[in-house]
Order: C-alpha cells, then sequence, then structure tokens
C-alpha cells in the first residue's frame, strides 16, 4: 500500500513537470504552428512541409505524454479514496502507483535529452577486439543485444555493413537505428564493453576476457545541413559477399567510400572509409553510404563542442569517448557499468536488450553537464 507522503511526492513531481515541460505555452505554440498548416499553398514546397509537420508532432509528444500522465494521477487519486470505501484493492492502487512513477520517470528522462542531436536516430558501429574467436563471438553479442533494444523499443535497424568472424561471431556491424531519439538514449553506450566468462572455445574451459568497442554516432536526417567537400569524395565498387543469391556474387552493388578529412580547427587530416552493402541497389547503397559520412562528419563536429566546453568547464565529469565503460561478468552473475557503479545480476535480461535501467542511470549522472549547442 503507497503511503500518503508517496502520494503527495508523486503528485508534486507531477505538478513540476507542467512547469518545466511549460505545457501551456506549448498548447498555445502548437495551435499557432497548425495555423500555418492551413494556408493554401502549404504543399507546395514539401521538404519545408514535412519539417514543419514534424515539429508540430514534436510539441503534440509533449502535450500528450504530460496529459496522459496527468490522467493517470487523478485516476490514483480516486484509487486512494476508494480503497477506504473498499471500492478498489491495495494491490490494484499499488500498480497504478508504479505505472505512474516509471511513466513519469520517462518524461523526466526525455525531457534531459535537449540537445540537437538527440532526436536522431543512431548508427551503431561494434569491432570486436583482440583475442580472435572469443572477442568475435562477444561482438555478435552486443549486436544481438542492441537489436533486441531497438526492437523493444519500436525502433527500425538495418545493418549497414557487416564482417563475419573466421569461425564464429563478426568482426564488425554497422547498424542504423532509427526512431525518436535514439541517439539520446543511445549515446551512453558508446565506449569498450568488457566481458569475462568461462570461455566455449577453450579446450581447458578457462575464465576468458574479451573486449570490444561500441561507436555511436547520431544518424543525420535533411534537416541536420553538413557539408560534404565533393572534390575530397572518391568512390570504389565490389561485389558482396555473403549470402544472397547469384547476384551478390556477380554484380558490384557494394560500394567503399573514402573521404579526405581535413579538421577545420586543427587542420589535421585524415582518410574516412566506410562500406556499404546494405542493398543489392549501389545507388541506394551510395546514399546510405552518403548519409553514414554525415553521421560522422556531424559527430566530429559535437566533439569539437564538447572539448571546448570540457576546457571551460575543467574539472567536472565529462563523457570519455572510447573509455571501458562496463563490465559482464557472466560467471559472477554480474554487469556493472564504471561510470554510475550501477549493476545488476540479471545478466540474461541485459543480453536480451534490458539496459534502460543503466541508460537511465547514465542520463541521471552526465545529461546534465553535457555542453549546451
Amino acid at each position: 500500500m503507497i503511503t500518503t507522503e508517496q502520494y503527495k511526492h508523486i503528485e508534486e513531481r507531477v505538478a513540476d513537470l507542467k512547469r518545466y515541460l511549460d505545457i501551456d505555452s506549448k498548447k498555445i505554440e502548437v495551435e499557432e504552428e497548425e495555423l500555418r498548416t492551413h494556408v493554401a499553398d502549404f504543399w507546395d514546397d514539401r521538404e519545408k512541409a514535412e519539417a514543419q509537420m514534424r515539429k508540430i508532432k514534436g510539441i503534440h509528444f509533449w502535450i500528450d505524454a504530460y496529459t496522459a500522465v496527468e490522467k493517470q494521477l487523478e485516476e490514483l487519486t480516486l484509487g486512494f479514496d476508494f480503497i477506504k470505501e473498499g471500492l478498489v484493492t491495495e494491490e490494484e492502487v499499488e500498480e497504478q502507483y508504479q505505472n505512474l512513477v516509471k511513466d513519469v520517470e520517462d518524461l523526466e528522462l526525455r525531457n534531459m535529452l535537449r540537445r540537437e542531436e538527440d532526436k536522431l536516430g543512431v548508427v551503431l558501429k561494434i569491432n570486436s577486439g583482440a583475442g580472435g574467436t572469443e572477442s568475435q563471438d562477444w561482438a555478435q553479442m552486443l549486436m544481438r543485444l542492441y537489436l533486441r533494444y531497438a526492437e523493444k523499443h519500436g525502433y527500425k535497424t538495418s545493418i549497414a555493413q557487416l564482417l563475419e568472424g573466421d569461425e564464429a561471431g563478426i568482426k564488425s556491424v554497422t547498424i542504423n537505428i532509427e526512431g525518436d531519439y535514439a541517439y539520446g538514449f543511445l549515446k551512453s553506450e558508446n565506449g569498450v564493453h568488457r566481458l569475462v566468462r568461462v570461455s566455449p572455445y577453450n579446450a581447458q574451459g578457462k575464465r576468458m576476457t574479451s573486449f570490444a568497442s561500441v561507436f555511436v554516432t547520431p544518424l543525420v536526417d535533411d534537416t541536420i545541413d553538413i557539408q560534404v567537400e565533393t572534390a575530397r569524395v572518391s568512390w570504389d565498387t565490389f561485389r558482396s559477399g555473403g549470402a544472397g543469391g547469384q547476384n551478390v556474387n556477380k554484380v558490384e552493388s557494394g560500394v567503399r567510400l573514402r573521404y579526405q578529412f581535413k579538421d577545420p580547427y586543427t587542420g589535421e587530416e585524415e582518410e574516412i572509409l566506410i562500406e556499404n552493402t546494405e542493398t543489392r541497389d549501389q545507388p541506394k547503397n551510395k546514399e546510405n553510404a552518403m548519409r553514414q559520412l554525415k553521421s560522422i562528419l556531424y559527430e566530429k563536429e559535437l566533439r569539437h563542442r564538447m572539448e571546448e566546453q570540457a576546457k571551460v568547464e575543467a574539472g567536472k565529469k565529462k563523457i570519455e569517448w572510447g573509455s571501458q565503460i562496463r563490465s559482464y561478468v557472466f560467471d559472477d552473475r554480474r554487469v556493472k557499468d564504471h561510470r554510475t557503479n550501477y549493476q545488476t545480476s540479471d545478466v540474461n535480461a541485459v543480453m536480451d536488450g534490458e539496459i534502460d535501467d543503466f541508460i537511465k542511470a547514465y542520463l541521471m549522472e552526465f545529461a546534465g553537464e553535457e555542453p549546451k549547442s
């Protein structure tokens, strides 16, 4: 049974939500933005019109989500009163309360994701570390983890590039994950992931440690303007490997994009190499590769912003790109995040994509310290 103090606390959190989400202003704003869609020539410029509709949808999300929470609070209030009259059970009210707390926390977390890139999808790349088959198997396990996470959250996924392991697992994979705020949540996964287990590939049954790196960059869309210097772009084509029938072997549908990048801030140069075999259509693969390039260039700009902010806020914690972030110890039944110290013993759930609590702990500790755009 929930206490009066718990009820008052969740009531205050809902009131706080309304205030810092500025729901009343959003209701006025969405009415004004919807009026813009009523002009006769609104759809003449489709790109501009679609951008306007996305803007309206974004405002509606906050209004609708808060309205749903407000309604849950009303039902909880009634339930709290009806217990005394025996019209509902304590268990029913407890369930109402837990559902409300979860939805309020979800809104509070999403409200932390205010950076321009947070609302975008994700390009998520996994590379196996040294260690041969064992680390390649670990990379494949991580691939399944993130595909299951995306599935649970209703995100759309596609494999842009997959390099299979020599005996088992994968050497690398690039996954596009599309959906609202996918980057905002999955940016917490950027770094090195460590596995400790008794390896099925070791004849002596020894405990082994394997590593795989996860790189997360925003999946840019047509609302983000990224400048690509065409003179620095070159293309190769090749035949895709793996399953897919005769077309895969005979047609050079795979594309390899090389971009000679020059850092505008340091003058340093590097070659960015992207391969895409996502479809059997070469022009489509070129389009996908160019989209990945824009995502990489966008991420480089974001990283520069973060580095500049770090100089200003020296001494504060900051996101450590590329550092070891989490350990998965199978035989001890423990998964621990080294940045937040959050851990769980439910290893199976984590490997099945249940990483929301890790993401929540990360955002609660670090989101407020990220640099503003």
